[in-house]
């Protein structure tokens, strides 16, 4: 999996992933920090995590997977970066700078990371003044969800004055193996592998029968609504990125869950993105009679291998319902398929599936994955099973700090390949959830758009789950609970040219009250809005509360980069 990566790195291509981070220095001593401090707080930290100085060494065509070694060349002040924006240093350009950053792709002749300060927005709504953002970059042959999970932790605290580790910093550099060594252990591994493959698959026998006795007692089902029909997000991408996303308190999201009995807390976000996915659609006039799907990547890592390089994942398919109109209908539906979906994973055994990757043919794997992008077979009607990719990234539930500065907030971003031009990504942290996602620009010109369809999309979901708790059997307190969870928050980064300051949560955790009847306001918008809107089948059941007369929105800047046009 790790040279699959590898071998899918192109121009228009780079396989890393990331997130664009909002930080509030005035936890830090003095209440400022400087790009110094920066560096000296990661310099005395890098012992923590093993991604910060190995580097890849590929094999002579690539008959073997990629080697990590230790970088004999580490120089962290390469890898570590410092921009500021001109003033006035406003929303548009932050998003025009972060963009273009996580559009270039690493040098993997260099530990495979990159972490970029941008100082100077001093007039990007809802960021306290001194804030900085953080734009990182981890190719995605180093680290999975989880790993990159990890490396945050090892650049962060609990505490803003937590002091630095005190065991010493035993790591040592390695030669670099010459092309000789390398293909040496090529040869070697090559013998092995009939041998590491025939473990796998004794391993994997016992899964292989469970899933074929599943499949005929009708535990799960093979259906051919996992494999998703074509549109527009599945053809040859770009080099040129957009992003953008917004941040949704927990306690919403766990509101509607409780609309389907035994409904996870990812079956939400798969309804919400379906329900965007299926208006953005609409508003084209390209909206498949057939449901789409997203790729949910699952994590095997166990407890053991937290710290460890490379990819322990596995994936599962999940139709987003797009070909249901109804909100709660494409809930039960999501939640329906994925519990088949996760039936079929456990009895084959996810981990199994990602050892067998392990072991399969590097240079083959090369050969494939060079061979989709350079014959442009997504262009060809050769495209993933998938339509989209929605991956779940557990964060901290408290504050954590850098260089003594608060994390205000963080945003998702995912690579992109031919075939696959829109992705998403979810991540909690302290009692929220972000719902982001990076994009071709070519394929979806319209973030600003894209992401009202979100917001619509969670709105209605939110909308459904307060007629529920509206019911006359229900307790008073619960319905006075749903009324008060009829809220989105919002970026507070108003668009270029906007009028009026959306309300905006501020550095020191002051919320401000909800305008009702209020929604985000553009000068302009690039696409009109979709043509037609999911109504709930319980809001048709209770006229009074059919349709919510308001839709109160907070807005909070979520360290989103919306990529505008260049």
């Amino acid at each position: 999996m790790d040279s699959s990566f590898v071998a899918m790195e192109t121009r228009n291509s780079p396989m890393h992933i990331g997130s664009i981070l909002i930080y509030n220095p005035e936890t830090a001593p003095g209440g400022f920090v400087r790009f110094k401090d920066i560096l000296n707080f990661f310099e005395s930290r890098k012992q923590l995590s093993r991604t910060i100085r190995q580097r890849l060494v590929r094999v002579p065509f690539d008959l073997d997977h990629p080697y990590w070694v230790e970088d004999p060349d580490f120089d962290l002040e390469y890898h570590v970066r410092h921009v500021a924006l001109p003033k006035p240093g406003d929303w548009r350009q932050l998003c025009i700078q972060a963009s273009r950053i996580f559009a270039r792709p690493l040098d993997l002749d260099r530990p495979p990371w990159e972490f970029t300060v941008i100082e100077g927005l001093e007039n990007v709504p809802g960021v306290a003044k001194g804030s900085y953002a953080m734009v990182t970059k981890v190719h995605h042959a180093a680290i999975d969800g989880m790993s990159g999970v990890d490396l945050l932790e090892a650049m962060h605290t609990l505490r803003p004055d937590d002091p630095p580790p005190q065991t010493p910093d035993t790591w040592k550099p390695e030669k670099i193996p010459n092309p000789v060594e390398l293909l040496g252990k090529s040869y070697f591994n090559a013998v092995t592998n009939p041998l590491k493959q025939l473990e796998v698959a004794a391993k994997a026998a016992p899964g292989l029968a469970k899933a074929i006795k599943g499949l005929v007692v009708k535990d799960f089902d093979l259906s051919s609504e996992m494999v998703a029909p074509k549109t527009r997000f599945n053809k040859v991408i770009s080099p040129h990125r957009v992003v953008e996303g917004r941040s949704f308190p927990l306690a919403d999201i766990k509101a509607i869950r409780a609309l389907s009995p035994d409904c996870k807390v990812n079956d939400v976000f798969l309804a919400i993105i379906g329900g965007a996915m299926r208006k953005y659609l609409l508003s084209k006039d390209d909206l498949p009679k057939k449901t789409l799907t997203a790729m949910a990547p699952i994590s095997v890592r166990s407890k053991e291998e937290k710290g460890d390089m490379g990819n322990q994942v596995a994936a599962m398919i999940a139709p987003l319902g797009t070909h249901i109109e109804d909100p709660l209908e494409r809930l039960k539906y999501v939640h329906g398929r994925t519990t088949n979906s996760k039936a079929m994973s456990e009895a084959m055994g996810a981990r199994n599936m990602t050892e067998m990757s392990k072991v399969s043919p590097a240079l083959f794997m090369a050969l494939g994955a060079q061979l989709y992008t350079r014959l442009g077979l997504a262009n060809r009607g050769v495209g993933p099973i998938f339509s989209t990719v929605v991956t779940n990234v557990p964060g901290p539930p408290v504050p954590i700090y850098s260089s003594g500065a608060r994390l205000e907030s963080q945003m998702g971003l995912l690579c992109l390949t031919d075939g696959l031009g829109l992705g998403h990504v979810v991540q909690s942290y302290c009692g929220e959830a972000t719902i982001a996602f990076t994009a071709c620009r070519e394929i979806l010109p319209d973030p600003e758009f894209y992401i009202e369809c979100i917001i619509e999309s969670f709105e209605e979901l939110l909308a459904a789950a307060r007629v529920v708790d509206t019911k006359p059997s229900e307790k008073p307190a619960a319905t006075a609970k749903a009324k008060a969870a009829v809220k989105v928050k919002t970026p507070a980064a108003a668009k270029p040219g906007a009028k009026t300051k959306p309300a905006a949560k501020s550095a020191s955790g002051t919320k401000a009250k909800a305008k009702p009847a209020t929604k985000p306001k553009a000068k302009a918008k690039p696409t009109p809005r979709p043509k037609a809107q999911p109504k709930a089948k319980a809001q048709a059941k209770q006229k009074p509360q059919a349709k919510p007369k308001s839709k109160a929105q907070a807005a909070k800047k979520p360290a989103t980069a919306k990529a505008n046009k260049k």
